[in-house]
């Protein structure tokens, strides 16, 4: 899973299949257009709930309109929304993982609170066209290393502790390498089979990747890009990295819960289980290795307001409440959120320490990272405004190729480059 499209769990649930919370109670206020006394809510989460019921309670107390809170199943949730969308029924707010061509032109102007310099919501994160802010994130996620903290210190290796003083991809692997060779651990690393994965080490080295040109198509990338995938394709060794990651289906996560891996490339919403899950050994995140200081940015869900007519004053005024900075300082401590607001100071409710300390380092990575670090996830919104849907992304059938040795990099890189054309609708 990867981008918006991988929602990680800070708690251990499974996925709801339609639970409705309604805040209740009564009082009394302008909604807005119609006077609205309710409006409904729409999102799709397994455990990020709770911050959001907490403040549909003190929204109704406050402003006399109760927001029904509707967790969706997250199977069919985007074909839910245009079923919704073709019948006049969409909700009146909602968080979506992605927008749609479908109902795009039915989605209200929330620049108002975008643009409050109070909430200092990160203006390179929302979604725009042509001066109308279309959706506000909720969160964001990131890529990140995670170390068997125990097998280093068994060793004797040091970890950097500041981001802003890393290693390298090489200082990294080299010391990864003493850790495995004085424990006996199986790998020095493995690293998800993703293609948003994959977009961190390439700017970690300093490449590209795989841009969009001006005429919205991608384009040739760089030989920096170039050197990345070769660089990866050798630490798939299976003394490095166990090749079966990439090549045939190898799972990971469970490969580094059995703590016989050095270390592991993946994400914050890995940060819950390993709490939950990891107890033969010590784990922590550690800063992402360079030269470059990136990472891959994606977003949570984009809330979004639709123009119900009747109750779309009272649509724009919960999006307002929910960024505001107190709120949204709530809603990001209870729902375990990576924030897109700046410099707010949070306290997440988790017993472990590595928890909180890794939040703690993804929030100075995001804070370091190189501008390029979100552009994977801006270039599907630059392609869905332009009126483009990409399909499925080619990456990781053909770097799996590559790392077989069924193919040359160049061979991959130009299938990569013609595969992401080739989907677009």
């Amino acid at each position: 899973m990867s981008g918006s499209l991988r929602r990680w769990r800070w708690l251990a649930a499974g996925m709801a299949t339609a639970a409705v919370l309604t805040a209740c109670g009564s009082g009394s206020g302008d909604s807005g257009s119609g006077d609205a006394k309710k409006i409904t809510f729409w999102l799709s989460t397994a455990a990020q709930i709770q911050g959001y019921t907490d403040l549909a309670k003190e929204f109704q107390a406050k402003e006399g309109i109760t927001v029904e809170v509707v967790n969706q199943p997250y199977d069919g949730y985007q074909d839910k929304l245009r079923q919704s969308a073709q019948a006049n029924s969409l909700p009146d707010v909602a968080s979506v993982p992605s927008l749609d061509a479908l109902w795009i032109n039915q989605l209200q102007d929330l620049g108002a609170t975008a643009n409050n310099e109070t909430n200092k919501i990160r203006k390179d994160l929302i979604t725009e066209q042509d001066g109308k802010v279309l959706a506000i994130p909720s969160d964001l996620t990131a890529a990140g290393l995670f170390i068997n903290k125990t097998l280093f210190t068994k060793a004797g290796v040091a970890v950097p502790a500041d981001p802003s003083q890393t290693w390298t991809w090489d200082e990294f692997l080299a010391a990864a390498t003493k850790v495995r060779t004085a424990t006996g651990a199986k790998y020095d690393l493995v690293y998800d089979n993703s293609a948003a994965r994959i977009r961190a080490f390439i700017y970690n080295n300093g490449g590209k990747g795989f841009q969009l040109g001006a005429d919205n198509k991608y384009q040739t990338p760089d030989a920096a890009t170039v050197a990345a995938l070769t660089k990866f394709k050798a630490m798939n060794d299976d003394k490095v990295m166990p090749k079966s990651v990439w090549t045939s289906g190898g799972d990971p996560n469970a490969l580094f819960k059995s703590g016989q891996v050095v270390a592991y490339f993946s994400g914050v919403w890995q940060v819950p289980d390993f709490a939950e899950g990891i107890t033969n050994f010590d784990w922590a995140s550690a800063p992402t290795p360079g030269p470059v200081h990136a990472t891959d940015i994606n977003l949570g869900g984009k809330v979004v307001a639709f123009n119900n007519k009747d109750t779309a004053g009272a649509a724009k005024k919960w999006v307002d409440f929910l960024f505001q900075r107190d709120n949204y300082t709530k809603l990001a401590q209870a729902n375990g959120y990576l924030p897109v607001e700046s410099g707010l100071t949070l306290t997440y409710p988790f017993k472990s320490k590595a928890a909180q300390d890794a939040f703690a380092l993804y929030a100075k990575e995001i804070e370091l990272a190189d501008p390029i670090s979100s552009s994977g996830q801006a270039a599907g919104t630059k392609l869905l405004l332009a009126g483009k849907e990409a399909g499925e992304d080619p990456t990781k059938g053909e770097l799996a190729k590559f790392v077989n040795g069924e193919q040359d990099v160049q061979k991959t890189v130009d299938n990569i480059v013609n595969g992401l054309n080739a989907s677009l609708g």
